[in-house]
């Protein structure tokens, strides 16, 4: 361990975190637990590069953010909807960015990377909203320091349990790589399964954009719930004609307002419909008799050439 932390500590944590940042599917805060507690086991030259590693990560981390912040500046919805698309967890991790994003503003990607899921669309929902780039950086590059630290401070202080460990798995060999593959491929296995549970538990009907313009049009409009979070509205603010924004949390309001023999069209913001899906489900439960999601949400319906209002400022 010590002599591959030696030869490419700072360069194996910057690719790790360069291609985290970027997106894809490999944790990065092993790798830095790893090249810490290398580094903390020769205390006689441990600063100096422990100071060199963490200003490859947090390089890493701004380089491969800030790409994804201009892809929102640029792209919008677009870069959104694909990132949640990468998910596997699709279905909250849009509703949950939105939120803590509504709350805290930018501020919220000092602690991010902190967030399973937040940070995967916090920095291109920065850009989406037309962020500055110093506070950006500002934010994000604080947020990029914390982590890092914590990542290299917890190999420093378990460095001795963390060599112990490499210790046990030099002796296994290429069995211990079967091993942690093995435990890779089963979870995200056990997350997919857990998706498509939920997604075949959730109400299978839809309503078609051109089936509700044609109520809209024959005077017959139903009551039509924007469950999109505050955030996303300013990222994309239209909406669909007669459109009333709802909270999908607070069924409440719902339950007491509106004739359960009516019937009720939702749609979000989220891959397949899910959050609207859910909500339906449950205004069903509750004694609702005609509530469906509109398959494709603002978005297929504006595909389709079908008009949509401006927010009001």
């Amino acid at each position: 361990m010590q002599e591959l932390v030696d030869r490419y500590g700072v360069l194996l944590v910057f690719a790790n975190v360069l291609a985290l940042s970027l997106g894809l599917p490999v944790p990065a805060m092993p790798t830095l637990i790893l090249v810490g507690a290398g580094l903390a086991l020769q205390p006689e030259a441990m600063w100096l590069p422990l100071l060199g590693v963490l200003a490859a990560s947090v390089a890493a981390s701004l380089i491969g953010d800030s790409v994804w912040f201009y892809a929102g500046r640029r792209y919008g919805n677009r870069t959104l909807q694909s990132l949640c698309r990468l998910s596997l967890s699709r279905d909250t991790c849009m509703k949950r960015t939105e939120r803590f994003y509504g709350r805290f503003g930018i501020r919220i990607l000092s602690v991010a990377k902190f967030i399973p899921g937040l940070s995967m669309v916090s920095v291109p929902l920065a850009g989406a909203m037309q962020s500055r780039l110093p506070p950006f950086l500002r934010y994000d590059g604080l947020g990029a320091t914390l982590w890092a630290t914590l990542g290299l401070g917890l190999g420093a202080v378990f460095s001795r349990q963390v060599e112990t460990v490499i210790d046990t798995l030099s002796q296994l060999g290429t069995g211990a790589g079967v091993l942690v593959g093995i435990a890779l491929a089963a979870y995200v296995a056990w997350r997919w399964w857990r998706r498509r549970t939920l997604l075949k538990s959730l109400e299978a009907a839809r309503i078609e954009p051109a089936e509700l313009d044609a109520l809209i049009q024959a005077g017959t409009a139903p009551v039509l719930f924007d469950i999109r979070a505050p955030g996303f509205r300013d990222v994309d603010p239209y909406v669909i004609p007669g459109a009333v924004f709802a909270d999908e949390r607070q069924l409440d309001g719902i339950l007491t307002g509106y004739p359960r023999e009516g019937k009720i069209v939702i749609y979000c913001a989220c891959p397949d419909e899910v959050s609207a899906a859910w909500m339906a489900g449950r205004l069903r439960a509750a004694g609702f008799r005609d509530v469906l999601p509109l398959r494709g949400g603002i978005d297929a319906w504006r595909a389709r050439g079908l008009g949509v209002d401006p927010l009001a400022r």
